[in-house]
C-alpha cells in the first residue's frame, strides 16, 4: 500500500515550490488524503494514477482552502466518493477508516486549525500530518483563524507519543525522521516565546513592531502569516 504522491498544482511563496501534496493509497478501497484547490491538471493526474479505478474515499486533514478547495472538482470526477473530515468517536477509541487495502486511524490534532486530524496507517508506521509539519519550515499558528498554540503543542506530543516512522506532510517531502523535527518544533517554539518577551522588554508595543524586530525584511505575503503566529504566542502568555 505505497501512497503516491500528486501535486495539487498550486505552488506559491506560501504553498511552498511544489505547492500543497495530496497523497493516493491505491487498493481495494482507493483513497486521495486531501483534495488539493481543484485544478484540472491534479484530477486528471489522479484519475492517472487510479489507471481506471474508482477514487472511493477523500480524506481530509482540515478545511484550509488549499487543502479542502478541491472537493467539488473530486467529487464531479467521482460522484460516488466518500468525504471523510476527521469525525471523533466520542468513546474515546480511536476512528478506523479503510484507504487503500488497510486502515487508517484518525487522530484529532488542533492547533493549526481546530479541526485538523492526522491519518495514521499503524501497519507501515507512516503517518499523513497534513499542517502539522514540514521540512524546511515552521507551521503558522493561525490566531483568529481558529489557530491555538497551546493545542498545537500538544498535538506535536500526540504525534511523538505514536512513534511513527514517516510524516507524509502537506507540503514538502516526506520526513523520515519525526522525533528529531518534532524535538527542533519545541524547541524554536520556545525560542520564538523568549524572543517575542525579549522584543516587548526591548520597548515593542504592537504586533506589527514585534513582527519587524523578529522577522526583519519578511515579505507581504508573508507577513499575514507571522502576525498571527505572533498573536498566538501572545495568546499562549495568558494563563
Amino acid at each position: 500500500m505505497m501512497p503516491i504522491l500528486i501535486h495539487a498544482g498550486n505552488a506559491s511563496e506560501w504553498t511552498g515550490p511544489t505547492g500543497t501534496n495530496t497523497w493516493l493509497i491505491p487498493g481495494r478501497e482507493a483513497a486521495l488524503v486531501d483534495a488539493g484547490i481543484g485544478n484540472a491538471g491534479h484530477v486528471e493526474d489522479v484519475a492517472r494514477a487510479l489507471g481506471g479505478a474508482p477514487l472511493t474515499r477523500l480524506l481530509i486533514t482540515h478545511r484550509h482552502p488549499d487543502h479542502v478547495g478541491g472537493v467539488p472538482a473530486l467529487r464531479a470526477r467521482w460522484p460516488a466518493v466518500t468525504i471523510v473530515t476527521g469525525p471523533i468517536d466520542e468513546s474515546g477509541e480511536p476512528f478506523i477508516v479503510p484507504a487503500g487495502d488497510g486502515a487508517f486511524e484518525v487522530i484529532p490534532t488542533p492547533g493549526h486549525a481546530p479541526d485538523h486530524v492526522c491519518y495514521f496507517d499503524r501497519a507501515s508506521g507512516d503517518l499523513y500530518c497534513g499542517d502539522m509539519a514540514r521540512r524546511g519550515g515552521t507551521i503558522v499558528i493561525p490566531a483568529g483563524e481558529g489557530g491555538n498554540l497551546r493545542e498545537y503543542l500538544a498535538s506535536l506530543e500526540r504525534i511523538r507519543a505514536l512513534q511513527p516512522a514517516r510524516l507524509l506532510p502537506g507540503h514538502g517531502p516526506i520526513i523520515d525522521d519525526p522525533a528529531a523535527l518534532i524535538g527542533e518544533y519545541i524547541a524554536h517554539r520556545r525560542l520564538r516565546s523568549e524572543q517575542i518577551a525579549a522584543a516587548i522588554a526591548g520597548g515593542a508595543r504592537t504586533i506589527d513592531e514585534i513582527v519587524e524586530k523578529i522577522y526583519p525584511g519578511i515579505s507581504d505575503r508573508l507577513r499575514k502569516g507571522a502576525r498571527q503566529t505572533i498573536k498566538a504566542h501572545l495568546e499562549s502568555f495568558v494563563k
